[in-house]
């Protein structure tokens, strides 16, 4: 199936991520396009409540991906909490509850992954602020397949593992901090 957007966003993140994710999306206009899905390492007890609060912070609607969902414009997919989420050929979701990966479930390098092998060049993937190294296969694996793959500069993340591992393996063509990625994504549009 041939893929309906030019460019796909996807945004991975944990410990200290909430802030540069909140700041990136909310900044974004209603127009803008492109699709964009989120794994955040989270709580089940942040459930509705976070997409409330992420809905409360940007135009663009924030939804929960349920499980064949199709990939749509003008939106922002965020993967349920203890499900991995996966892009498949059709350009849809998909949701997974097998093994955990780095201690997580959603796995950011599951979604990147899948993402890279579905979309190749059309991917911006985007990793912040984390604890572990989930994330920084798949950004590496976007890159390797012609998508831009984008990490945040240490210097402004709460938590710089992700960050700093993703830089140390080659994973990253661009190191910014979230006003820069704004920058990059409004560009784009």
């Amino acid at each position: 199936m041939k893929s309906s957007f030019e460019h796909y966003v996807f945004i991975g993140g944990s410990a200290g991520a909430l802030a540069p994710i909140t700041q990136i999306l909310s900044k974004l206009p209603a127009n803008f396009s492109f699709p964009i899905t989120l794994v955040i390492h989270r709580s089940f007890e942040s459930g509705i409540s976070f997409i409330d609060h992420l809905n409360s912070l940007t135009l663009i609607p924030v939804v929960e991906v349920i499980d064949k969902r199709r990939i749509t414009e003008k939106t922002i997919f965020i993967s349920p909490c203890d499900y991995h989420l996966q892009v498949e050929n059709d350009h849809s979701f998909s949701l997974s509850c097998d093994e955990k990966l780095h201690f997580c479930r959603p796995a950011i390098d599951i979604l990147f992954t899948t993402a890279a092998e579905t979309f190749n060049k059309k991917c911006i993937a985007i990793l912040c602020s984390g604890a572990n190294i989930d994330g920084v296969a798949g950004l590496l694996r976007i890159k390797q397949l012609g998508g831009k793959a984008i990490v945040q500069s240490p210097e402004t993340a709460e938590v710089t593992v992700m960050p700093e591992a993703a830089i140390a393996l080659g994973a990253a063509d661009m190191v910014c901090s979230p006003e820069e990625i704004v920058t990059f994504l409004l560009e784009l549009s």
